[in-house]
């Protein structure tokens, strides 16, 4: 295509290529601090086209492809090439990764441990776990966490992290303004955000964390901690895992594993600083 960029984001090597500069130039942005060799074979592609000849000029209207697409995805407007380029990202590998078991989980890893959070979309586990990276822990990811079914470690996927709508400006306050992308309004999702995680996060992002503790957070309510048993975990994980049916034998091994191995608790809490406060806690918790 007429603009690309390779990027590589723990064991994913992206190829993105675009009809337009504009997402390119986003991209090489976000991703500066990241390997990005030339040489390497592409474990996933992303392509950012019109769909017709005159989109590329007259209302711009980005179409998501690659190795793999969803056929009925509306298009966004060149002003979203980003979170086009992003989406396109977040799709091929939640498609078409088979090396390990895919978790739509946040993490964040301390002294070779990690802490995994999933939920659904607005529970907090993306803002919890990038300002939990902005202390003393390194963050692993906000949108996937991948195990390996060999040996149960878990692996790092520290793409930029998506912030959305009050949380961007509580991150905003705590980070240098040149570690934000462009703020997008508007979007389906609506206000967002990328911020580039710390240079530590990024060179040791090859490092795996053995999962110490497993969280499903709701942010909002009261106070609330409650153990989970290793049933309904089990059941949570199929559930946020893309790849789970697809590895079979292998996936049912893996996550059986992990909910056998690692102390999960459902939280709620009323602002990120109770939340953090509670991570911490059950974290020392967990350590004894």
């Amino acid at each position: 295509m007429r603009h690309g960029v390779r990027i590589a984001v723990g064991p994913v090597q992206f190829r993105i290529g675009s009809d337009w500069a504009e997402p390119v130039a986003a991209l090489r942005h976000l991703y500066a601090g990241y390997p990005q060799d030339e040489t390497r074979a592409a474990d996933a592609t992303v392509r950012l086209f019109a769909a017709r000849p005159w989109r590329r000029w007259l209302r711009p209207s980005v179409h998501i492809g690659g190795d793999f697409v969803v056929p009925d995805a509306l298009p966004l407007p060149l002003s979203m090439g980003l979170l086009a380029a992003e989406m396109g990202m977040n799709l091929q590998v939640a498609l078409g990764w088979r090396r390990h078991m895919l978790l739509h989980a946040s993490a964040v890893a301390k002294d070779g441990r990690a802490l995994v959070m999933s939920g659904e979309s607005g529970s907090g586990k993306s803002t919890l776990a990038a300002l939990l990276g902005e202390r003393d822990w390194r963050l692993m990811g906000d949108e996937f966490t991948l195990i390996d079914p060999a040996t149960g470690d878990a692996f790092a996927f520290p793409r930029a992290v998506s912030l959305k709508n009050a949380a961007i400006a509580e991150v905003a306050s705590r980070v240098d303004a040149r570690r934000l992308g462009p703020l997008l309004s508007g979007t389906p999702k609506g206000d967002i955000r990328h911020l580039i995680p710390r240079a530590e996060a990024i060179t040791a992002m090859h490092e795996p964390a053995r999962p110490a503790l497993l969280l499903f957070p709701r942010f909002g309510g009261e106070l609330v901690v409650e153990p989970m048993g290793e049933g309904e975990a089990f059941v949570r994980l199929t559930e946020a895992s893309t790849n789970y049916v697809a590895l079979g034998e292998t996936g049912f091994v893996a996550l059986t594993r992990l909910v056998r191995e690692t102390p999960a608790f459902g939280i709620s809490y009323p602002d990120s600083e109770a939340g953090m406060a509670l991570v911490e806690q059950l974290w020392a918790e967990a350590a004894r």
